[in-house]
């Protein structure tokens, strides 16, 4: 291992405990690696601005923060047990090349306030991508409602069968509710939009640094003013930011759920692509949902960096080093969760339903709810209507699309007001 940033003379460093303290950091810090460089550089700039560092050293380690960028990006740079952290590869990487120059790299700034930046800024970005594949899977959903909107299906409460629905009701559902986990990934993305940089180790520093510039550099919507604020932020942000892909992953468990069942023999209402779909090791019949099981399984992974996280911040102020395990925490939520959404817009634009299963599971017991209404509509009160309604002998084949057409209350398959949702759609673009 490179030397630690922290050893002091005459103190022998264990290599047991090095490697607990190391723990994964060193090999989660891959995944943070290029935003810590870049705001390296803008921390770089702002050090230039308040005289620590030259034009030309400032020059100096633009070009090596870029070289190391790219070598890290082509994988000629192995960010490895060698380093204890990423920011103490940075470091080195920057002190082989430039000398003092690169020691002058880290005046101002704690290994605190570059994990939050780096950390952040990695939110940010993972945030963007969640609310971009929910509003990509509602303009699916949407479309698909617009195009089945009469299409016949079952509908269950309880899971029973319960009343004619549509696939055009099953569709906006989706797209409502994805659009719904769009708007709260692009708020919470809002919310998080706060740069840490420049708090140090949450107390400030005796310079004048540069953080109105660190934040427009690094395209903040805003500084986290407080110094003391940013680290209790840590964990209180992340767990917004995994609230928020856990939104939109319940939503993917619940309609994974729904295609678990329709895609089974009982039912038979949808065929899933045949890439969402393996075999059996052992029984040559088998085409498994195993794609839609694991997207299903997803949330799971959210749900426990979440508690994680919580469980970390049983503190007091100020850093405590228990934070480092956040970082794996939401490493794993959104690896798994995006992992999930990505597969989601395809998987929706090409399952296929079976009409003709869907109809024969129409039986008349599910148009006694339309008896209902239209008994109680001519004037009999409702509780009298229910209870003719209620009786077998009342019940009669129906016709499903008149069914659905007579749905006209907002929402329904009679008035499903998809213009409305395309509307709050093209106010995500």
């Amino acid at each position: 291992m490179t030397q630690l940033l922290w050893q002091k003379p005459g103190v022998k460093v264990d290599e047991r405990i090095q490697r607990f303290l190391a723990g994964e950091d060193v090999i989660l810090d891959r995944e943070f690696f290029l935003f810590d460089i870049q705001a390296s550089r803008a921390h770089a700039e702002g050090l230039q601005q308040i005289g620590i560092l030259t034009a030309d050293e400032l020059d100096g380690i633009r070009r090596e923060l870029a070289a190391l960028a790219d070598d890290f990006s082509a994988g000629r740079f192995v960010l490895d047990e060698q380093f204890e952290d990423g920011h103490s590869a940075i470091e080195a990487r920057l002190i082989e090349r430039l000398g003092d120059t690169g020691r002058r790299i880290h005046t101002g700034r704690s290994r605190n306030d570059q994990v939050l930046v780096a950390t952040r800024l990695w939110l940010k970005d993972r945030l963007a991508r969640v609310a971009a594949l929910c509003r990509e899977s509602a303009e699916v959903a949407l479309a698909r409602a617009t195009a089945e909107a009469s299409l016949p299906i079952p509908g269950y409460t309880h899971l029973q069968r319960a009343m004619v629905s549509s696939a055009g009701m099953w569709w906006a559902a989706w797209a409502e509710g994805f659009i719904d986990d769009a708007v709260r990934a692009r708020d919470t993305l809002a919310w998080v939009d706060a740069n840490p940089l420049g708090s140090a180790a949450g107390y400030g520093v005796n310079l004048p640094l540069a953080r109105d510039h660190t934040t427009h550099a690094l395209g903040f919507g805003r500084m986290q003013v407080a110094a003391t604020y940013a680290q209790l932020s840590r964990g209180k942000f992340e767990m917004a930011a995994i609230d928020a892909l856990g939104a939109a992953l319940l939503d993917v468990r619940r309609l994974a759920w729904d295609l678990s069942l329709f895609t089974s023999a009982e039912f038979g209402f949808v065929a899933l692509p045949a890439e969402y779909t393996t075999g059996s090791s052992i029984m040559p019949n088998k085409r498994n949902p195993d794609v839609v099981e694991l997207m299903r399984a997803s949330y799971s992974a959210v749900a426990a960096a979440r508690t994680e996280i919580e469980q970390l911040l049983s503190l007091p102020s100020g850093y405590h080093r228990d934070l480092q395990f956040s970082k794996g925490a939401i490493f794993h939520a959104f690896g798994r969760g995006l992992g999930a959404l990505e597969l989601l817009p395809d998987l929706l634009r090409n399952l296929e339903w079976k009409p003709e299963r869907m109809r024969a599971a129409l039986d008349p017991s599910m148009y006694a709810t339309d008896l209902a209404v239209d008994l109680a509509r001519q004037g009999m009160p409702f509780r009298d209507a229910y209870k003719q309604a209620a009786d077998p002998a009342r019940w009669a084949e129906g016709d499903p699309e008149a069914s659905l057409a007579a749905r006209v209350s907002p929402g329904a398959a009679g008035d499903l007001r998809l213009d409305v949702l395309q509307q709050r759609l093209d106010a995500l673009r």
